[in-house]
């Protein structure tokens, strides 16, 4: 989820931990849990700093090492640690178990985007993506803003976060029916399909889908009901030549393809050097897609460019990265 809602999350959880005798009636143990929940809601997207370095190991690791089993059990050992440490004397065992349940709700909710999480890490390597709720909610955000604005003006916290509680469960199990019934229809109307993409919006009944058959790539959506191909794509594997081989050696070319599962490549030669690129087809806004990894070589195969992340035109990739002219 996004860095607002993962907030407000944190907030109600805050709220809800009030409930627990041990805290509701200690105001010091309440405010040191309620910094713990916001602390604990937003710790595992500290990876988001990644970006400072670069976009391929950004891509790499963003939802990755810092969401796993271990990650979670280590974040909330920090936050308890250091809420305890501002707040001596409070029940330890209390603030922790809170914390936990803060850091674990972030690395739980995550799941359910379409861009997912490596949650069961050391275990596997898996990207768990569910694919029902967009990275923002505006449902899922207004409901927290409306239970915590009933809880701030007096309204008691077990009645108000039980109904709010309530509501999520039954919207994602919604989520989870709409994400099935448009599974189901794309394997009506395509044949032999071997992966389905579903992408959902901001909009309620808006997904983007990105489907794979035995032959093709389709890019559709499903809009109101209706399904709707945008593009088709022959599905052509990717030749082991020593081209490829030695543009996947590319750190760029390497992180996008850990991360991205359904994909189209191009191969452009020029006079004086070739050209790679691999191109994301979950993404697709206005007719283009912005999620790529390129890499530029010279004519002995060694790497003179490379970039991957999101771009919306040749122009400003081109003059970003200052790649070879076509």
């Amino acid at each position: 989820m996004d860095t607002a809602t993962h907030v407000v999350m944190g907030i109600a959880l805050g709220g809800a931990a009030t409930l627990d005798p041990v805290i509701g009636s200690d105001p010091a143990a309440s405010s040191a849990v309620m910094a713990a929940a916001i602390l604990g809601s937003q710790a595992p997207d500290l990876d988001t700093i990644l970006k400072l370095r670069n976009n391929a190991v950004y891509i790499r690791n963003h939802r990755g090492i810092t969401h796993s089993i271990p990650a979670v059990l280590l974040w909330s050992i920090l936050i308890t640690g250091l809420i305890y440490f501002l707040y001596p004397g409070i029940d330890l065992l209390h603030l922790a178990l809170w914390t936990f349940i803060a850091v674990a709700l972030h690395v739980f909710v995550d799941i359910f985007n379409a861009y997912g999480t490596q949650a069961l890490r050391p275990f596997s390597d898996k990207w768990i993506a569910l694919g029902l709720i967009n990275t923002f909610d505006p449902i899922i955000f207004l409901i927290h803003i409306i239970a915590i604005l009933v809880w701030v003006f007096g309204a008691p916290q077990g009645p108000v976060f039980a109904v709010m509680f309530a509501f999520l469960a039954v919207y994602y199990v919604l989520r989870y029916a709409m994400n099935k019934k448009i599974a189901h229809e794309i394997k009506e109307k395509f044949n032999r399909v071997t992966d389905i993409t579903i992408s959902p919006t901001l909009r309620f009944r808006n997904w983007h889908l990105a489907i794979t058959t035995e032959t093709h790539f389709y890019v559709a959506r499903h809009v109101n009901g209706k399904l709707t191909v945008l593009d088709e794509f022959d599905r052509v594997p990717v030749p082991q030549t020593e081209l490829i081989k030695a543009a996947e050696l590319d750190h760029n070319i390497s992180a996008f393809l850990s991360f991205s599962p359904v994909y189209r490549w191009e191969v452009e030669e020029y006079s004086d050097h070739y050209e790679v690129r691999f191109i994301d087809l979950r993404y697709r806004s206005k007719g283009y897609y912005p999620f790529v990894a390129i890499v530029q070589l010279d004519t002995s195969l060694a790497i003179v460019s490379s970039y991957t992340g999101w771009i919306f035109s040749e122009e400003k990739l081109r003059k970003k990265l200052h790649l070879i002219p076509d």
